[in-house]
C-alpha cells in the first residue's frame, strides 16, 4: 500500500473514531466533517439541511443524512481579512479560495450557482462548497472576517435578563439581552430583536432585546473599532459594524445554550430589525445557521438591495442610496469594501447571494415601495432573484418578500400582518401555513426585469 492510499485510509477511518459531541454542540448538516454521535443525554436532532445540533435527549443516533455526505475530511483556511486566525469548514472536495483573484466587470447580477473557478453547482452537497466560497467573498471583499468561536462564553439567567461574558485569547467582554416571556411554561420560541422589536410581537414567542451598538458603535465614520467586540479583538479588526453584531448573535445562542431556567425552543429561533439593524439582521442569519427564521425590515442598501441595482436607479435619477454614499455614513462594512464602492460590477457578488447564505433556511423580506433612498425597486428585484436560490433547494416557499408602500419608514402596515404571521407560525411555531409570498404593491413589479440583470439559469440541485 502506497502512503498516498495509507493516509487517505487514515482519514477515512477518522470519520468513525470521532469523539461524541457535546450537548448543543453540531453533529451533522451538509458540509459538516465533525462528529456525528453525542453524548449519552443527547440526541442529533436535525434543524435544517446545513445544521444538525446535539439537543437533550435519550439517544445518541445520528441525524440521517439529507444527500450524500463528502468525505469525512476538512480544510483548513487562512480567514480573509484576518491574518493568523484560521477556521475549519467544509469538506475537502471544497476549493479553496484563491488568494487573489481576477474580478472582472459584469453588470448583471452575478450567477450564484457558478464558482470562481467557473464550475457550476449541480447538487446540493456543490452548493454547500458554493455557499462556503460566497461567505468568503463577503468576508473579503465587504463585511470583514468573522471569528472563529471564541474559547468560552459563560452565562446566567436572572429576572428579566441574560448576563453573557465571553473570553478569548486572554481578554475578556461581558454584556446582557433582555428577556421577555410570554405566559405559560414553554418552551417558547424567541426572535432575537436588534435594538427592540419594530415588527408585531407575535403570541407565544419570547422576545430577546439585541443592544447591537453596544457590540460596535455606529455614530458615525468615526465610531469605527469601537464597542465590546473589538475590545475583545482589537480596534483594527477587518470587521464591520455588522460582522461585529452578527457575532453578538451567535453569542447570544451559545449562550442560550448554557442557560438553565430559561424555557426557550433552541430550534425555533428568528432574529429580526429595521433599517440599519434590518441590515445586521440579514448579516446575522447569513452567518449564523442556527437561526430558522431570519426578518429584515426595510433594510435597503447594504441590506436586501443589489448594489448593481441601486447604482442603476441612481443614474435613472432617483435619489436612492448606493455603495459609494453608503461607506461614508457609517461604519457597517469592512474598510477592504471603499475601494470597489465606486467600481460595483467588479465585485463577484451582490446582496441576493448574501441572501442566499441564508437558504435553505427561512427568509422574509419586509420593504416600503414609498420610500426612495430605501431603494424599493433595487430590494424588489435583489430579493426576486434571490428566491431562485430556494427554487434551486426545492424550497422556494421558504424565502419571501413583502413589500407594500404608504407608511412611515419602520412602521408595520397591518396589510403585512398575515405575511409575518405566515412565516412566524410556520418556521417558529412549527404550523402548517402558506409562505408563497412574493409580492409587491409597486406598479409594474417597480421596473425590474429579469432578463436585464440575470444571464443565468438555476438548476434543480439533486
Amino acid at each position: 500500500m502506497t502512503l498516498k492510499h495509507s493516509l487517505a485510509l487514515v482519514l477515512s477511518l477518522s470519520g468513525f473514531v470521532a469523539a461524541q459531541q457535546p450537548l448543543y454542540g453540531q453533529c451533522g448538516g451538509i458540509g459538516w466533517t465533525g462528529g456525528t454521535t453525542c453524548v449519552a443525554s443527547a440526541t442529533c436532532t436535525k434543524l435544517n439541511d446545513y445544521y444538525s445540533q446535539c439537543l437533550p435527549g435519550a439517544t445518541t443516533t445520528p441525524a440521517p443524512p439529507t444527500t450524500t455526505p463528502p468525505p469525512p475530511t476538512s480544510t483548513t483556511t487562512t480567514t480573509p481579512g484576518n491574518p493568523g486566525t484560521t477556521t475549519t469548514t467544509g469538506p475537502t472536495t471544497c476549493t479553496s479560495l484563491p488568494s487573489s483573484i481576477n474580478l472582472t466587470a459584469n453588470s448583471k447580477l452575478p450567477d450564484p450557482f457558478k464558482f470562481i473557478s467557473g464550475a457550476r453547482t449541480a447538487t446540493k452537497v456543490d452548493w454547500a462548497c458554493r455557499r462556503e466560497e460566497i461567505s468568503q467573498l463577503f468576508q473579503r471583499y465587504e463585511l470583514g472576517a468573522m471569528p472563529p468561536k471564541p474559547q468560552s462564553v459563560t452565562a446566567s439567567y436572572s429576572g428579566s435578563q441574560i448576563s453573557i461574558t465571553v473570553s478569548d485569547n486572554g481578554k475578556s467582554i461581558s454584556f446582557t439581552v433582555g428577556v421577555s416571556l410570554p405566559a405559560g411554561s414553554g418552551p417558547f420560541p424567541a426572535i432575537i430583536a436588534y435594538g427592540g422589536m419594530s415588527i408585531p410581537t407575535p403570541s407565544g414567542v419570547a422576545i430577546l432585546t439585541f443592544n447591537n451598538d453596544d457590540i460596535a458603535a455606529q455614530q458615525s465614520g468615526s465610531s469605527r473599532g469601537q464597542g465590546k467586540f473589538y475590545t475583545l479583538y482589537g480596534s483594527g479588526h477587518s470587521a464591520g459594524a455588522m460582522m461585529a453584531w452578527a457575532w453578538g448573535v451567535s453569542r447570544i445562542i451559545d449562550a442560550l445554550e448554557k442557560t438553565s431556567g430559561l424555557p426557550i425552543n433552541l430550534q425555533r429561533i428568528g432574529v429580526t430589525g429595521c433599517s440599519r439593524n434590518g441590515k445586521g439582521a440579514l448579516v446575522a442569519g447569513a452567518f449564523e445557521t442556527r437561526i430558522a427564521l431570519t426578518i429584515p425590515q426595510e433594510s435597503g442598501s447594504g441590506g436586501a438591495g443589489c448594489w448593481r441595482i441601486s447604482d442603476a436607479m441612481l443614474k435613472a435619477g432617483v435619489n436612492t442610496q448606493t455603495a459609494s454614499e453608503i461607506v461614508g455614513e457609517n461604519v457597517w462594512f469592512s474598510t477592504s469594501f471603499n475601494q470597489y464602492v465606486n467600481q460595483v460590477p467588479v465585485l463577484p457578488f451582490d446582496h441576493h447571494m448574501l441572501s442566499a447564505l441564508v437558504a435553505p433556511r427561512a427568509l422574509l423580506i419586509i420593504d416600503n415601495t414609498g420610500i426612495d433612498w430605501l431603494g424599493p425597486e433595487s430590494v424588489w428585484g435583489c430579493q426576486k432573484t434571490a428566491n431562485k436560490i430556494w427554487q434551486a433547494l426545492g424550497v422556494p416557499d421558504s424565502m419571501g418578500v413583502s413589500q407594500v408602500g404608504n407608511h412611515n419608514h419602520c412602521a408595520f402596515p397591518s396589510s403585512e400582518q398575515g405575511d409575518l404571521d405566515a412565516f412566524v407560525n410556520k418556521f417558529l411555531k412549527g404550523q402548517s401555513t402558506n409562505t408563497n409570498i412574493i409580492k409587491t404593491d409597486g406598479a409594474n413589479n417597480l421596473g425590474f426585469v429579469d432578463s436585464t440583470w440575470i444571464d443565468w439559469t438555476v438548476p434543480t440541485l439533486s
